[in-house]
């Protein structure tokens, strides 16, 4: 298993190009779902210093907080509320340029200016989002879509 992540420079799209086999490599062979998604959190936010990086998991009706890598987050989430609720409820990724003028976002920190989540699927049900928040507006775009959607997608292999 590869535990040393090497940060990487550049445009956008680069820097997901080399942190994307990384984190392949931090996976395989862990077949814990909670272990994967903790340090795909932890490289997450290492390579782009993002606020806020994390995970909800579907439970019982509800998004439940998961790994994630920030200050303490907001544990329970209904379907169609916030931003990951709407994104859940849609099945669509979110990008949200400016969370204060989202209607109905749900505020877990006040330092939080922008956001995008991505609908984690298996088997075409979804069993979880992960959530990006940073503190700048317009944070992410079709490029952190892209390349988002696809790190998601590893903890399905």
């Amino acid at each position: 298993m590869a535990e040393d992540l090497k940060i990487s420079s550049g445009d956008k799209a680069a820097q997901y190009e080399s942190l994307i086999p990384q984190i392949k490599a931090l996976l395989t062979g862990e077949t814990d779902a909670v272990a994967n998604m903790a340090n795909m959190a932890a490289a997450l936010k290492e390579q782009f210093k993002w606020f806020w990086v994390g995970f909800y998991l579907v439970k019982d009706g509800e998004l439940v907080l998961g790994p994630f890598q920030g200050p303490v987050a907001c544990t329970r989430i209904a379907l169609g509320k916030g931003v990951c609720g709407t994104a859940w409820q849609q099945e669509e990724i979110l990008v949200v340029p400016d969370v204060d003028a989202f209607p109905g976002h749900i505020a877990c920190s006040s330092l939080s200016k922008s956001e995008i989540v991505v609908p984690m699927v298996k088997d075409g049900q979804i069993y979880g989002v992960l959530d990006v928040d940073s503190e700048e507006l317009n944070q992410f775009d079709e490029v952190d879509a892209k390349y988002l959607e696809q790190v998601v997608q590893l903890l399905n292999a």
